[in-house]
């Protein structure tokens, strides 16, 4: 019969009463009727599949809400999937009975209940061929000992799901088995109900309430559409592969599903099959789930996506964080200390317009310029090649940031994790729900597991691989936990990438002692803890991840915790983005750490990361933060409009920080203290009110208990009887720090600081410290202010240019030596002077107040300077000062200024004034320029470095130095300083 003779309805109504074989059958008719019967997907195919007793909704357990994408491909999977325990023919080949047997149709079948051919089970066993059928009626089918499988058989259940229920403790002891539609239940004797240790075990739709399944390699097990409830678990020592797809773990006692031992080298027939059905799952690499769509994160503890996570550069906009944050972007006389601001003027000032305190480019009246554009960093200042203009001199912040790597970018450049993501050994659990119990997935002594598409909710843990176990975790989803959602300890290492880990109670990732896991492409988020954690000498590769909306810090690193943290995006969280302390280590390269409420990374007791190239943008509060006792390698990174401080850093702390852009932060470029804010004590040392201990900041609590030892996580980490001392764990200084070299002042070298809202740096001490070759241009308050400094500061060939108040300020009791900087154009003073120490070889040009004042009761050399003040005096003396004024060169700046170029008190008997040259414009020598700074040039010098290659400076980000900056050194340098060693 013709298709086209009937409607299609009429004919979908009419085909709706073939049972299976015959659609298969019309299937094969023509292409038209094929047509017809795909057609039915929805309607007759979707009947079928929920229909058959021995399979569930294909999307069930965790997702039977949402229909496949094809009802009769689902059934077609599950009719091959059940064929799975007969297809071990190439076993059987010599052995013809057993071969005509397994292939026979009528194979018989055994009916086992009240009425039938056997009352009980065991008595059907004792009888049947192999691969014949035992089909259980109703019932609950008890037996009083071990139950043994010698020959191959099927055993299913009659009726619905719940209605069969076997009371037995079961031994396999044949090459393979099926067990459908049954309820297993554990006899009195024994809470094991099926054990099998070489043959294959197929489970189709089975109920295990407060039972254990048991498998010992080589045998193998495959489990479908199975409910492991009351405590139920499944036990797998040294599997080669087993397969539980679309299972139920619930009310679990312990681990749900324990992994332990290596897969044995021996395999049985079934393996090559599972390995087969395993690669049919969709490959990581292929993943829809790599891009995600754009919007803001949410601050809930859904899986919303965070922006720009599909495009290749994110633009974020400065006006849109000021709306958000209630910056307004001004940030004038912005100070910490309530007796000091960084307005005050100098003499010359007083009739500046008070605009001039923005921080825009300006160049002040000089009727007598001297040129002074090439200097040693002229090159951070002068526009690109494409004519746009450098970060350091730009008005506007940067705008575009990258975006994270897709799974199959990281798999393509990394070897390693792209084979962990195609391995199929030990257990595979995919599309299984794990709820409301103890524990999910446990590896032990070995154990490799793959867990692909799983939801873990309501547990203790989701899963924690120990003793060098292996895990590969693909698109799951951990969520609700009371401890660590995953947690990795004892050499455990492994592939964790695309899942989702949101709204734990203690962190996302837990990772100690000497774990060493790859951890790229996942959302950890809303965590009412940490997102990643990792101590006691725990490793680790975190890459290219997004982590945000947690409660403490996006990545806590801490006891000799050692991780590549590299191309995450850590934003919106409630602490520090990135916290390192009690001797954490860390390679944290190119991520970006944005909008978290304190520090971007914050670094204290003893942490000591190499922190490069990032992107540190937006907080709301300092962008790094180096607390007490912090150390560490900081360079290469953008760090710009935080809240607070660009970078604030604690003057019993030793950190390097080289080659930063620090930009357009609302207070301080880098501060310098050497106690806390007084206003903010408790914030600055990391105890926030209502966050006792907090994880993003540690540094104000011995937080012995950290991450998953606290609270409910205790009693977990303490069954395998561990012990809290971490003192075993950690390293010896030596070993941890002989890859750096060793510093014992606090270097800044080389950075740039602009456009931030009050003093480029600004230094309040106890501790020596040492300023290079950094450029600080265009700040809204002084460049740099030296508040106090008992130990010696030494500012060495810096350029500080064009900022909204004076150049450099230095108050009483200060020891502070300036050498080889040039500070140019700047709207207030030069140089401000009040404390001890030397100013030598520095150019003092086009500063619009005081060119070099001194006062108070200083002690201090003044030699071999160029100054040329815009107005006022050259160099002032005022006050009862000490020391010598020598061999400076005064140069005039405009022919009106009526203040004498070189000016001393008359009442000063103890400085002395010597052979200092002043040069008054001559209007006869009008043909060329009066003067020029050429012999030395202006300073800061640029000189070729000495063994240095350019590949030594980031490449991405940072800045981009083809030159050292030099100067000579004076008498008074101490043997064997970094300034020495440096230059």
């Amino acid at each position: 019969m013709e298709v086209g003779s009937l409607p299609v309805e009429l004919w979908r109504v009419i085909l709706a009463y073939l049972p299976l074989p015959d659609l298969g059958r019309c299937c094969q008719v023509c292409r038209a009727w094929r047509e017809l019967i795909l057609s039915l997907d929805n309607t007759r195919w979707r009947q079928l599949c929920l229909g058959c007793p021995e399979c569930r909704h294909p999307n069930w357990p965790s997702q039977p809400h949402l229909e496949p994408p094809s009802w009769r491909e689902a059934l077609k999977q599950h009719a091959l999937a059940t064929r799975t325990w007969t297809q071990n023919g190439p076993e059987l080949q010599s052995s013809a009975c057993l071969l005509f047997f397994r292939r026979r149709k009528d194979r018989r079948v055994w009916h086992v209940g009240p009425g039938c051919e056997f009352e009980t089970l065991r008595g059907a066993l004792g009888v049947v061929g192999p691969y014949d059928r035992v089909v259980l009626h109703p019932g609950v089918y008890e037996e009083q000992a071990e139950v043994a499988l010698k020959v191959p058989v099927e055993l299913v259940g009659l009726g619905r799901l719940g209605e069969v229920a076997l009371l037995v403790c079961m031994e396999q002891q044949c090459p393979t088995a099926r067990l459908c539609n049954l309820v297993f239940m554990p006899p009195w004797f024994s809470t094991v109900v099926y054990k099998t240790s070489w043959g294959h075990v197929q489970l189709d739709n089975c109920n295990f309430e407060g039972a254990q399944l048991q498998v010992r390699g080589p045998g193998t097990c495959q489990a479908r559409f199975c409910s492991f409830s009351q405590g139920s678990s499944a036990h797998l020592l040294g599997v080669v592969l087993s397969l539980f797809d679309s299972c139920d773990f619930s009310g679990s006692d312990t681990a749900s599903v324990t992994v332990e031992g290596p897969p044995v080298s021996e395999r049985n027939w079934a393996c090559k099959h599972l390995a087969a059905l395993a690669r049919t799952f969709p490959s990581c690499g292929l993943s829809e789930h790599n891009s995600s769509p754009k919007g803001h994160p949410a601050a809930s503890t859904g899986g919303h996506q965070p922006p720009g996570a599909n495009v290749k550069k994110e633009s974020i906009t400065i006006d849109d964080w000021k709306r958000r944050t209630g910056v307004d972007g001004v940030c004038q006389r912005t100070v910490i200390e309530d007796g000091w601001s960084d307005g005050e003027r100098s003499e010359g000032e007083e009739n500046r317009d008070e605009g001039g305190a923005n921080n825009t480019k300006k160049h002040f009246t000089l009727e007598y310029k001297i040129p002074c554009d090439h200097h040693g960093l002229s090159h951070l200042l002068n526009p690109q090649p494409d004519g746009s203009l450098p970060l350091s001199s730009s008005p506007d912040p940067p705008s575009m940031i990258p975006d994270p790597l897709t799974l199959q970018q990281e798999l393509d450049r990394d070897p390693e994790a792209h084979m962990l993501a195609a391995s199929t050994l030990g257990c595979i659990l995919r599309r299984c729900l794990f709820r409301d119990g103890k524990g999910g997935v446990h590896l032990s002594n070995y154990g490799q597991a793959r867990l692909e598409e799983n939801v873990f909710r309501g547990l203790n843990y989701a899963v924690r691989c120990i003793q060098n176990s292996t895990i590969v975790m693909l698109r799951n989803e951990v969520c609700e936990c009371r401890a660590s959602g995953v947690f990795l300890r004892l050499s455990a290492q492994g592939l964790i990438a695309e899942n989702n880990i949101h709204s734990n109670g203690e962190a996302g990732l837990d990772i100690r002692k000497g774990a060493n896991p790859t951890i790229v492409c996942n959302k950890i988020h809303s965590g009412l803890r940490s997102g990643v954690v990792v101590l006691g000498n725990g490793k680790g590769s975190i890459r290219s991840n997004q982590i945000y909306n947690n409660k403490e810090a996006g990545v806590y690193i801490l006891f000799s915790g050692n991780p590549v943290v590299s191309g995450n995006h850590i934003f919106q969280g409630q602490a520090a983005g990135i916290a390192i302390n009690e001797n954490g280590r860390g390679m944290i390269t190119e991520n970006v750490i944005r909008e978290n409420q304190w520090g971007g990374v914050d670094i204290r007791r003893g942490g000591d990361p190499i922190l490069r190239n990032n992107y540190i943008c937006y907080g709301y509060s300092d962008g790094v933060v180096v607390g007490e006792r912090g150390r560490g390698l900081i360079e290469g990174n953008q760090v710009f409009c935080n809240k607070g401080c660009g970078v604030w850093v604690m003057s019993s702390s030793l950190p390097q920080l080289l080659s930063n852009y620090i930009i357009h932060n609302c207070m301080y470029g880098l501060a310098v203290f050497c106690r806390k804010d007084p206003e903010n004590i408790e914030v600055r040392d990391g105890n926030w009110p209502g966050q006792e201990g907090i994880a993003g900041e540690g540094g104000g609590a011995d937080r012995r208990g950290v991450e998953g030892e606290g609270r409910e996580g205790q009693e977990n980490f303490n069954e395998e009887g561990e012990l809290f001392a971490w003192d075993s764990d950690l390293d010896s200084e030596d070993e941890r720090h002989s890859a750096r070299r060793s510093i014992s002042v606090a270097l800044v070298e080389s950075n740039c600081m602009s456009y931030n809202g009050a003093v480029g740096l600004y230094v309040k001490s106890t501790e020596a410290l040492n300023v290079f070759a950094n450029l600080i241009n265009c700040n809204r308050g002084l460049g740099i202010a030296v508040l106090q400094s008992s130990q010696l500061t030494r500012l060495a060939t810096n350029c500080i240019l064009e900022n909204g108040r004076g150049g450099v300020a230095v108050e009483k009791d200060c020891r502070v030596e300036l050498r080889g900087n040039g500070i140019y154009e700047n709207s207030g003073y030069g140089v401000s002077f009040s404390g001890n120490g030397q100013i030598v070889e520095n150019d003092v040009v086009g500063n619009r107040g005081c060119g070099i004042q001194v006062c108070g009761s200083a002690d201090i050399k003044v030699m071999r300077n160029r100054v040329q003040p815009s107005q006022g005096c050259g160099i002032a003396v005022l006050g009862p000062v000490k020391g010598v004024v020598h061999d400076n060169i005064l140069f005039q700046g405009h022919r009106d200024n009526r203040k004498a170029l070189l000016h001393m008190d008359p009442g000063n008997e103890s400085c002395v004034l010597r052979n200092n040259s002043i040069l008054r414009h001559d209007d006869s020598c009008t043909s060329v320029p009066p003067w020029v700074m050429e012999n030395p040039p202006p300073r800061p010098l640029a000189s070729s470095p000495a063994g240095l290659s350019s590949s030594q400076y980031p490449s991405g980000l940072g800045i981009s130095v083809t030159t050292r900056i030099g100067a000579t050194v004076e008498s008074g340098c101490h043997s064997g300083s970094m300034f020495c060693s440096i230059l």
